[in-house]
């Protein structure tokens, strides 16, 4: 799982087109593997918001509770959209 604005261009791309491909990186942005087919879903439902949201911070810890604090304070916390990534399994 991922999030992003609500109303980001890839936000936006993937109402449209679900088709993605996901390849492992640093915070920065380099890459670290090589890219794999998959799709994304949109997550909408408040439980399974929880659930991502869950899910990041028992991996990122305090980087996210600082992260949802400063988003706090910007009012960009409820306007995020959270990204559900399926990878298809390689042939």
């Amino acid at each position: 799982v991922a999030f992003s604005a609500g109303k980001a261009g890839k936000v936006k791309r993937l109402r449209n087109f679900a088709d993605v491909q996901v390849r492992p990186c640093t915070a920065t942005g380099r890459p670290l593997g090589d890219p794999r087919p998959g799709n994304a879903v949109l997550i909408n439902e408040a439980a399974a918001c929880l659930a991502a949201h869950s899910a990041i911070c028992s991996k990122y810890r305090w980087k996210m509770y600082v992260l949802d604090f400063f988003s706090r304070l910007s009012g960009n916390y409820h306007r995020r959209q959270w990204i559900e990534f399926q990878l298809t399994q390689s042939a």
